[in-house]
């Protein structure tokens, strides 16, 4: 029986047995609610001889099942009433403890509650540019921001990094420094929505309520849905730019290599920007073409995807560059396992699983909504918060809308895509606020700078339906065809747009357009 304390007067643990109610008795509790169904499994004691051995041992008891049909928030009211009508403290338990910690979470919630005009779930690039932009059209609005991370990443920057163009500080702030002046930064974790009572529930216990609730809570990189992944990284050759701390060791494992084989993976859509994966390899051939290595590198693209890009006018380009690398490009590939010691990655194709040794392996993870959203009623059947495409309002929910990765509209994944939405989701916002129906509109767009060599980008912005969105005129820049000019944006102007404009909510070339 491990017991976890919660609070000065509750406590959870996994299934005791009747004999252990004195020995509860003994550490000071003063009553029990039993959490756990009877017949689960087979030997778990009823919840009648728990019932009568608190009895004997001086305890209250109270029996507040959660299983089947009954969940944590069915019963979190409940439990909120059976603290405040017993004794403490309370001693609750299931079968391993975690139901019991999510309905006390709950309960404690209906204790402590707060309260916010606009609530924003998510303090990342897609959080921050929407209170930007609230707060640049209403001075002193009541806003708070959830968001429990103390440091906030240029995520773009990353592939950058693996490229050995920027340094990772370049790509980091702490998150207090650009947290816009007027929000309450809330230094908490959402663990629950309760929308039917425009609620939230934090992971400190608050429950907080709202009359709009913006959710920017970003999507979930599954490393564990590759075998053998997560242990790999940073070893092995193995690496991936899709985290802070292994992109420099992309860089180091490009400048070491001098022959062998490097296996570059792509998974099933949708990701973070789905021209990463290839932006590594790109600039990864350029290195060992530029110091003279490539004709002795095997160099494999493994997507599991039939195209080299989603948009089939930026293709071309692409291929261009995969026929100067020599790059082996293998579609319907999906990396499924990585054996780090071995230096071996194993494949599921339509022929079967193929398994291929190498001497570096840049793995992309599978990717899927977040975990809090996905078991929400925000949620669609995959998981992402359900909004309409345009307002980015929910569909169910009038008073919530979503941006960014988290949500299920179809555009690009991208730092752009959340610099386009975010204002039009502020303009949207402030309507409801006021009583009022939407009255911007988000035409889908995403930019994707696809960096071809270091110092060439094929500039992708299209919006939805793949159609071409390009921001500057095609005589300034081709987004078609490699550009240097494209080059200096992405290394020269993009990050400072992101600090200094995205969040800021100076909305440069992105503000928000009626609705149509």
């Amino acid at each position: 029986m491990q017991i976890r304390t919660l609070s000065p007067d509750l406590s959870i643990c996994d299934q005791p047995r009747p004999e252990d109610m004195a020995r509860i008795a003994e550490l000071g509790f003063r009553a029990v609610i039993g959490n756990r169904p009877d017949g689960e499994e087979a030997g778990q004691p009823t919840w009648a001889e728990l019932a009568a051995a608190a009895a004997q041992a001086g305890l209250a008891a109270r029996h507040l099942p959660i299983g089947g049909q009954v969940s944590a928030a069915d019963q979190a009211e409940a439990f909120a009433r059976a603290l405040g009508e017993m004794p403490g403290p309370v001693l609750a338990w299931c079968r391993s403890g975690n139901r019991a910690e999510q309905v006390a979470r709950l309960a404690l919630g209906f204790r402590h509650e707060r309260h916010h005009r606009v609530v924003v779930v998510g303090g990342g690039s897609a959080g921050i540019a929407t209170i930007a932009s609230l707060l640049k059209r209403r001075k002193g609005l009541d806003i708070a921001v959830v968001e429990p991370r103390e440091e906030h990443y240029y995520q773009p920057g990353w592939t950058m990094v693996g490229g050995g163009v920027f340094k990772p500080r370049d790509t980091v702030r702490p998150t207090g420094k650009i947290m816009p002046k007027g929000a309450h930064w809330l230094h908490a974790g959402c663990i629950g929505f309760d929308p039917d009572r425009k609620a939230i529930l934090l992971d400190d216990g608050t429950r907080l309520t709202y009359e709009v609730l913006i959710v920017a809570m970003g999507n979930r990189l599954a490393w564990e849905a590759v075998d053998g992944l997560e242990a790999a990284l940073g070893q092995f050759g193995v690496t991936s730019n899709y985290r802070y701390d292994l992109a420099p060791y992309t860089w180091e494992l490009v400048r070491a290599m001098r022959g062998g084989r490097a296996l570059f993976t792509q998974p099933p859509m949708p990701i973070k920007c789905a021209g990463a994966p290839q932006k590594a390899m790109y600039l990864s051939c350029s290195e060992w073409r530029r110091s003279g290595v490539l004709g002795g590198i095997e160099v494999e693209f493994h997507n599991a995807g039939t195209a080299l890009f989603g948009v089939a006018d930026y293709v071309p380009a692409l291929m261009e560059a995969v026929h100067g690398y020599g790059i082996d490009l293998r579609f319907g590939s999906n990396l499924v396992a990585v054996d780090g010691p071995a230096r071996e990655a194993t494949f599921r194709t339509a022929e079967g699983e193929v398994t291929r040794r190498f001497d570096m392996l840049h793995a992309v993870p599978p990717q899927a909504a977040n975990a809090i959203v996905a078991a929400s009623p925000l949620a669609d059947a995959g998981g992402y918060a359900q909004v309409d495409p345009a307002t980015l309002r929910h569909v169910r929910y009038p008073e919530i809308f979503a941006l960014g990765d988290g949500c299920n509209t179809a555009n690009a994944k991208t730092a752009a895509a959340a610099r386009k939405q975010a204002p039009v989701v502020a303009v949207n916002a402030l309507a409801v606020l006021d009583g009022e129906a939407p009255l911007a509109g988000y035409d889908g767009y995403g930019s994707c700078p696809l960096t071809v060599d270091r110092g060439h980008i094929v500039l992708a912005e299209f919006a939805y339906g793949g159609k071409l969105a390009p921001t500057l005129p095609t005589w300034l820049i081709e987004g078609k065809r490699p550009s240097r000019l494209a080059w200096h944006l992405k290394a020269d102007a993009l990050p400072a747009i992101y600090w200094h404009g995205m969040l800021k909510g100076r909305e440069w070339l992105v503000q928000p357009v009626p609705l149509q």
